[in-house]
């Protein structure tokens, strides 16, 4: 089964102290072992030494491993490998570090291995470059042999080779899509190489392209002589409900459903799951197609499948169950069991009989495929902006995702993080919202969804209002795994550009009432300033909403000094960072925006050269004295 994440184990290999040094900070994040000559010292139980000759301990752990990172010249680790690779689909991921660590090359295993994903967060660690050469890199485009892995989707037969060649030789490529959500369509819409046609034109458009990519639940049979190039992809959107009766075998059940889907064209690979009566939950036959297939197996109470309109109702089969239908209506259900979407019952109910067995088979398609997978909601806070501030939890976090929800700035601001295929939903500044639906909806489905804040996600960010949204939408039976992955926040930025403001106890306010009235932000204000707290102030002033900051500073001169130390942090650690230094009294005659953090200092706060400093203690503070 498909997983977003990078595939383990790994096993790091340095020949030197220095390149044991560069790569063993890597090991407990991706879960390796660092490999190094006898001469070396072991570090921990992650290093192990290697006693023969490393081209020898590579003929061993090349096979037992799915990636090895090399800290070695490229020339040498290509001597190295070349007389132990067989096949891209299953030979290890390689990758190669420079020994200064200035570079991350994916040198082989780019798709299939995931070797780029784990190029660019090894890079993101190190801060290195990430070096990756494949052709759909270049063309910022997902490698079409891997494109509907996270959607669970299954290959069918074609000539992949030749469609990867005809993409990068930037050859007209024509998409044709049957079936199956289309999230993956806004990778291909920046080229004018890829035209993208629906089923009813398939046969016109054919000869019109130098490839064709079919993602269909159909099984086309491909003219393998063809001078066009074709491949399949099998989204799982068929939900086919059984019904038999009691005793029938594995090869009766798979005979059926062989036949049915041979008889309209289906292709089985596109098969999500298996649906039936709940009487029919332990019946031999079904169960061991489920297995054999890695297929679920879906049961429903009668009082359920009853309430499922069908075409085809049986009133012998009411007599017998209490339900009027078992294939049709469990088809049904199960194809909007998970989520709301069209459903289309393909194949109405057909009897397949076998001497004394009968097996009922009846398919329908829903718009959305099964994934199979279990989804992950991460909240990931990104610090102020700058890639050296975020942690390397989040990074691996932000690498490894099949989906990145969040505002397009801050999308901007990791975009060497991002990788081709990835989806990005970058919902408006005004839609949170929708982000936050929008990122539970991808989890629920099965991906691995991120939604980025700047600063900190549960600090004046998505992160409570997803997990409000969440309350309301999750579903015990869809469980997501949900992380929380902590940033700098903006106070914590802004002063740390400006000394040490926060050393005694402070508050943080944000003056926005678009989501708090503003006669409690008053109350707030109040209480801040009168006491004695250093005030952190997010969202001071918009384009339209300018009289909030005035009142702030209106309030603190109430219990403040006029000459009170103020910092006005724009945009910290970003390219387009300011910072002004001034006081209580002054602070209204400079630029002030949403990118602003004000910070208004206590009484015992002091300016010492261009630094503002609050004393940890009160034995300096003008209350004292």
């Amino acid at each position: 089964m498909y997983s977003s994440n990078i595939i383990y184990p790994v096993a790091l290999i340095g020949t030197t102290t220095q390149a044991c040094n560069l790569l063993y900070p890597l090991c407990e994040d991706l879960k390796g072992i660092l490999y190094m000559p006898e001469q070396l010292s072991l570090i921990d139980e992650r290093t192990c030494h290697y006693k023969d000759p490393l081209k020898d301990h590579l003929t061993d752990i090349f096979p037992k491993n799915r990636a090895l990172i090399f800290c070695l010249s490229a020339g040498a680790v290509i001597r190295l490998i070349t007389p132990l690779l067989r096949n891209k689909a299953y030979d290890p991921s390689i990758i190669v570090v420079d020994p200064k660590g200035r570079f991350v090359i994916s040198l082989c295993g780019g798709h299939q291995g995931r070797a780029n994903k784990l190029t660019q967060l090894i890079a993101s660690y190190l801060n290195a470059e990430p070096v990756i050469t494949g052709v759909s890199n270049t063309l910022d485009l997902p490698g079409i042999d891997i494109l509907g892995l996270p959607f669970g989707w299954r290959k069918g037969p074609g000539k992949w080779k030749d469609i990867s060649y005809a993409i990068a030789c930037q050859k007209t490529v024509q998409i044709i899509q049957e079936g199956g959500s289309s999230f993956w369509k806004k990778n291909f819409l920046n080229s004018d190489n890829f035209n993208f046609y629906s089923s009813n034109t398939i046969k016109a458009h054919t000869s019109a392209s130098a490839a064709s990519i079919i993602i269909s639940p159909k099984k086309y049979h491909l003219d393998q002589k063809s001078n066009i190039s074709t491949i399949q992809w099998h989204p799982r959107v068929l939900w086919v409900g059984v019904g038999c009766t009691r005793g029938a075998s594995y090869k009766l059940i798979s005979d059926a459903i062989s036949k049915v889907f041979n008889r309209y064209n289906l292709a089985l690979e596109s098969i999500a799951g298996i649906a039936s009566v709940d009487l029919k939950k332990d019946e031999v036959g079904i169960v061991k197609y489920c297995q054999l297939k890695q297929l679920p197996l879906f049961t429903y109470p009668v009082k359920t499948l009853n309430k499922v309109n069908v075409p085809n109702p049986s009133a012998i089969v009411k007599q017998e169950l209490g339900t009027a239908s078992v294939a049709e209506a469990s088809a049904i259900y199960s194809s909007n069991y998970f989520f709301d979407n069209k459903t289309v019952l393909l194949v109405s109910k057909e009897i397949i009989k076998f001497n004394n067995h009968a097996v009922t088979i009846a398919i329908a398609q829903s718009d959305i495929e099964y994934t199979g997978r279990q989804g992950k909601l991460y909240l990931v806070g990104i610090g102020p902006g700058s890639l050296e501030q975020i942690t390397p939890a989040a990074k691996k976090a932000i690498t490894e995702a099949d989906a990145i929800v969040g505002y397009s700035l801050y999308l901007e601001l990791i975009k060497t993080l991002l990788h081709p295929g990835q989806i990005i939903e970058d919902l408006p500044i005004t839609e949170e919202e929708q982000r936050a639906e929008k990122a539970i909806k991808l989890a629920q489905w099965g991906l691995n969804v991120v939604v980025i804040s700047s600063g900190d996600c549960g600090i004046y960010a998505m992160g409570g209002l997803v997990l409000e949204k969440l309350e309301n939408t999750h579903k015990k039976d869809n469980i997501i795994d949900i992380k929380i992955f902590p940033g700098i926040t903006a106070l914590q930025a802004a002063a740390a550009r400006v000394g040490t403001p926060l050393m005694h106890d402070f508050c943080a306010i944000s003056l926005s009432d678009l989501l708090t009235p503003w006669n409690v932000i008053k109350k707030r204000l109040e209480a801040a300033a009168q006491g004695d707290f250093v005030t952190a102030i997010y969202n001071p002033k918009s384009k339209t909403r300018i009289h909030q900051i005035i009142a702030a500073q209106t309030i603190f001169l109430k219990y403040r000094n006029p000459h009170t130390p103020v910092a006005l942090v724009r945009c910290a650690y970003r390219k387009n960072e300011t910072i002004i230094l001034t006081t209580l009294d002054e602070m209204l005659e400079y630029y002030i925006d949403m990118l602003t953090t004000v910070l208004i200092g206590s009484d015992s706060t002091f300016f010492y050269k261009d630094l503002i400093i609050t004393p940890r203690g009160y034995h300096h503070s003008k209350i004292q004295k």
